[in-house]
Parts: C-alpha cells; structure tokens; sequence
C-alpha cells in the first residue's frame, strides 16, 4: 500500500512539473484582445455553412482544404480538395487564395473550427468552416446534399 501511494505521489509531481513546463497562451494581450474583437463582430454562425447550403454546381466556387491527416485524407476525401492537415493551416495560409471563398472540414467540423477560426482572426474573412465535416457531407449526400434537402418531404 505505501509502495502504491508513493507511485501515485510521484506520478502526480511528474504530472505537476509537466503542466507547469507548457507554455501559457493567455499571457500574450494583444492576441486575446483580437480574439475579443474578433468575437465582438463575427456573425452569429460562425462562419460555418451547412453541406446542403452549397449547391452542387457551387462547389468548383470553393478552395477546399482537407484539414484532417494525410492517412485519412488518402483514404477519402471531398472531391477536389487539398489536404492540410489543420495544425499547419495558419502557418499556410499565404498560400491560400484571398480572391475565392475557402472551405475548411475535418471529420466533424471541430477541428477544422479551430483553423478556420485561426485563419478569419488572421485576417481571412473569405474562410467558411463545412459544419459537421465530411461526415455530415457524406451522410446528406455529398455534393447532392443541396438537391436533397430540397425534395418534398415524403409521407
């Protein structure tokens, strides 16, 4: 039993010392008072567009990255898309294009959330998040999603 809590207190100390050891994003002011700004003025989606809202000729419109990891991206992916996986996005971001609308997914739109979110700070106000990813894509029809959504109901 003493051999179990010194473990457990030594195992906790190594955790104490690596937490303390991770630098603080929320020291730097002027990167949350952009990020206030920032918030005080996005509209209130975000910037999220939903697969069914882009019809299916509007698709070639978008620069669409890809921002999960290349295994997955390999396996499948939205037609048409570049794969950048979505911690390297900001950092590539002058190679996107300003003059078109740029759409970021993942599998389910949370980390893509965080780069396009990166991205419209940054200044990129031309970046749309795909919410749900590509699951949601894929389960509405991918780029049918559109088409679909605007069938009648069926009874």
């Amino acid at each position: 039993m003493i051999e179990i809590n010194r473990t457990l207190s030594i195992g906790i100390l190594f955790l104490g010392l690596v937490l303390a050891a991770l630098p603080s994003y929320g020291a730097d002011s002027a990167t949350v008072k952009t990020m206030e700004e920032y918030l005080d003025f996005v509209d209130y989606g975000g910037a999220t567009i939903f697969p069914e809202q882009i019809p299916s000729e509007d698709w070639k419109r978008f620069y669409v990255i890809d921002a999960r990891d290349a295994d997955q991206y390999q396996k499948d992916h939205i037609p048409g898309s570049i794969n950048i996986e979505w911690r390297q996005v900001l950092a590539k971001r002058a190679e996107l294009p300003k003059d078109k609308p740029v759409l970021i997914y993942c599998n389910t739109g949370s980390l893509s959330a965080q780069a396009g979110f990166a991205l419209r700070v940054a200044g990129m106000d031309n970046v749309r998040i795909l919410q749900g990813g590509y699951s949601e894509w894929k389960s509405k029809g991918g780029f049918d999603a559109n088409r679909r959504a605007s069938l009648p109901a069926k009874h």
